[in-house]
């Protein structure tokens, strides 16, 4: 897909990779719709601005009806909580799983006709490496991010017959103030090394989506892939280098 001259909408732009995607975008030359459910934060020159909350199907219907020249849907923004699925806030694991799952089904489904009528076009859904390899002190994202995977496999069946792309960009640990706040409220320590800046990240996945990839991963992403022809384990964080 050709992003010079193409109209995207990005949820959760108001900080993180979110911004960094419409940033970006804009750089390469595409019109975007920076959306978020606190769109007062969102302040990136050149973009326009629409309230979504992924979560509220009353503001993605209207931003549907906005954004009828979208032919790249980028679901980027979900709740970032930290949890257990056993002995932790049952409330933190449903938010997760509404957001991440629920929330980027609804765009999906709201979007779907836009881009049909605009050509096909494509959908990038961010997931992470969690999908595939568990995170002990994570498990409530983990599978949040599992179950959206196999929600991206099967939008993208679904949608072959109308042309639209349907990505899966799989990276690891973004190095976004969102993930880090975070993984601080609830006490884990993690390294600086190995996360990733999202403005790399970005243009990673962007890249992947003008060369017509279904999947887009970074090195945390490769190898978490590779996991999976084997036994079940867990990401460890404490190891990464």
């Amino acid at each position: 897909m050709q992003l010079q001259g193409s109209t995207a909408l990005v949820t959760g732009t108001n900080s993180g990779m979110g911004r960094h995607f419409a940033i970006e975008l804009l750089r390469r030359g595409a019109k975007v719709y920076a959306t978020a459910r606190r769109p007062e934060l969102v302040d990136i020159p050149g973009a326009e601005v629409l309230h979504v909350d992924i979560t509220d199907q009353t503001s993605i219907e209207a931003a549907a009806e906005v954004a009828t020249d979208v032919d790249l849907l980028i679901n980027n923004g979900a709740y970032m909580g930290i949890g257990s699925l056993v002995s932790g806030d049952l409330n933190v694991v449903r938010q997760l799983m509404e957001s991440h799952y629920f929330g980027t089904l609804a765009m999906i489904r709201a979007f779907a006709p836009v881009l049909a009528s605009n050509g096909g076009g494509a959908i990038l859904n961010v997931l992470s490496a969690v999908a595939w390899t568990t995170v002990e002190s994570n498990t409530a994202l983990a599978a949040a991010k599992s179950a959206q995977w196999g929600l991206t496999n099967g939008v993208r069946v679904e949608l072959a017959d109308q042309g639209t792309l349907v990505a899966a960009f799989v990276p690891g640990l973004v190095a976004s103030e969102t993930l880090k706040e975070a993984m601080k409220d609830s006490g884990i320590s993690l390294p600086e090394d190995p996360m990733i800046e999202p403005d790399y990240l970005v243009r990673l996945a962007l890249d992947g989506i003008e060369a017509g990839e279904v999947e887009i991963l970074d090195r945390f992403g490769v190898e978490a892939k590779a996991s999976l022809s084997g036994p079940p384990g867990t990401f460890d964080l404490t190891a990464l280098t």
